[in-house]
């Protein structure tokens, strides 16, 4: 597929989403940019959710992994679902109560304002490490298969896809986010699905000769119980991913502010749970899609790109979809699902970045009517910035597979935040609030460690994502060791 034909088709779905922000932004006020005036209808939310939870990452990096790690990956998306029923019953019931605007406002009322800080300053961490990590691969595909051919500078792909994102959110927020996530998401799962028929047709299989086939069951293993040791130990899997639901969603501004638009606490509700249960579903038919494409290769004689000299299983996809000798339809399909899959996670850490920023930080509610608008909007403008930074940066660092980059930065970042709400969820234990910020980062810097030499400390132990547990535990027990003495002058009755 040439390099024009690919441009001009991201210019024509970015019409389309200029055009939604055009009616979703008429009402240029903070209510509507953070908060789409509390009137998204719940359905609408959760299948734009179903997008922003996958995001490129799923779209490529997912089937990329295959390879290596079969479908173990599906250990960790079981967990999911049980870490929804504990958002859903747990924390949002919390959010809704406090009428909270940035989820972080809970430690303000249960600890105190370095709390607050100290756990805004985490997502921020978190989330603009996570945009960068999807943008960097939808760049990435982006700059080997169109800019390369044109001599055009990585750094300024990057510019213009952060752009793209700014100029259709800056008026609408999250009211905007709301129903261009929900185009995305459909976009998305379109493209999957058809890209599994249209491979399964060249091969003349059924999907019942792909399931049923040698080649698909050397791809295919679910369940890792074999060697506790093992990283995809089933266990590990299981509950790292529980945790990682709870943290990456339910302790996660970008998330969770999606949630909040709902009417109530039933509708977000009712969102998270359906959630939980069609990610199972499509995160096995992105699986599948990998077993089908290095199947494909194989059997074709596809080479898996390299870049600068290490093959890159990331750009098996689009190598095939692009480059694979398939009809340009596929091309096209490819192409509208890469970036609905980018921008529908992208587009929504732009806006969570700007409101937690401007809330958490910034204590925009508390300023001058006059500036609260100016302010979100320079906000707006220097978060965008920044993610171009952090996006050329991840180009001279980052080796791995992007999933396994994201889940595993995850562990840290998302550590300290598990444990504060745990701790003040779950106890009614006063601390001294001035320290918390050395508490969270200890737990990290002590996490790194354990995961750096667990193989000399635990006799060959390997952590998976359950490192994650660890380090939110390892902040739930520094987090005692704060407690406030039954004399202190400072304790609440």
């Amino acid at each position: 597929m040439q390099p024009i034909y690919i441009l001009l088709l991201i210019a024509i779905y970015f019409c389309v989403l200029l055009l939604i922000a055009y009616f979703t932004g008429k009402d240029d006020s903070n209510e509507s940019f953070f908060k789409a005036n509390k009137k998204s209808p719940w359905y609408v939310v959760a299948f734009g959710m179903i997008g922003a939870s996958l995001s490129g990452v799923t779209f490529i990096s997912v089937p990329g992994w295959v390879q290596s790690s079969q479908f173990s990956y599906m250990q960790i998306v079981i967990g999911y679902l049980f870490g929804y029923l504990a958002i859903a019953y747990v924390l949002l019931p919390i959010y809704y109560n406090l009428k909270v605007t940035s989820i972080y406002e809970f430690l303000k009322h249960r600890f105190g304002e370095t709390s607050h800080k100290t756990g805004a300053f985490f997502f921020f961490v978190s989330r603009v490490l996570g945009a960068s990590f999807r943008l960097f691969l939808v760049a990435s595909v982006l700059q080997y298969f169109i800019f390369d051919a044109w001599n055009v500078p990585f750094e300024l792909t990057v510019i213009l896809s952060i752009l793209l994102i700014w100029i259709y959110t800056f008026k609408g927020g999250i009211k905007t986010i709301v129903w261009t996530d929900t185009l995305q998401t459909l976009f998305m799962l379109v493209a999957v699905f058809a890209t599994i028929s249209i491979l399964l047709n060249k091969l003349n299989w059924s999907v019942a000769d792909l399931i049923s086939s040698e080649e698909f069951s050397n791809y295919s293993q679910i369940i890792f119980s074999e060697d506790f040791l093992d990283k995809k130990y089933f266990l590990k899997s299981f509950f790292g991913g529980m945790f990682i639901a709870i943290a990456m969603t339910g302790l996660d501004q970008d998330m969770m502010q999606k949630n909040l638009t709902c009417k109530n606490t039933k509708e977000a509700q009712w969102n998270v749970i359906s959630l939980g249960f069609v990610l199972i579903i499509v995160n096995f038919v992105f699986l599948t899609l990998g077993a089908l494409l290095f199947i494909y290769a194989d059997k074709f004689g596809i080479q898996i790109p390299l870049v600068e000299g290490k093959a890159k299983t990331d750009l098996l996809f689009p190598e095939i979809a692009l480059n694979g000798g398939l009809e340009i339809s596929i091309g096209i399909i490819f192409i509208l699902g890469l970036i609905a899959a980018a921008y529908s996670s992208a587009d929504s850490a732009l806006t969570s970045l700007t409101t937690s920023f401007c809330i958490d930080f910034l204590d925009i509610e508390n300023k001058d009517k006059s500036e609260q608008k100016n302010i979100r909007k320079k906000t707006h403008i220097a978060i965008s910035a920044l993610l171009v930074i952090v996006i050329i940066v991840f180009k001279y660092v980052l080796e791995d597979n992007v999933i396994s980059s994201l889940l595993q930065v995850a562990s840290y970042t998302y550590g300290p935040l598990l444990g504060l709400f745990a701790f003040g969820i779950f106890t009614k234990i006063k601390i001294n609030d001035q320290f918390v910020w050395l508490v969270a980062i200890i737990s990290v810097v002590v996490t790194y460690f354990l995961n750096a030499y667990s193989k000399e400390i635990f006799e060959g132990y390997v952590f998976g994502y359950e490192l994650l547990i660890v380090n939110g535990l390892i902040t739930f027990a520094g987090l005692f060791l704060l407690k406030k003495q039954a004399n202190n002058h400072n304790k609440l009755s």
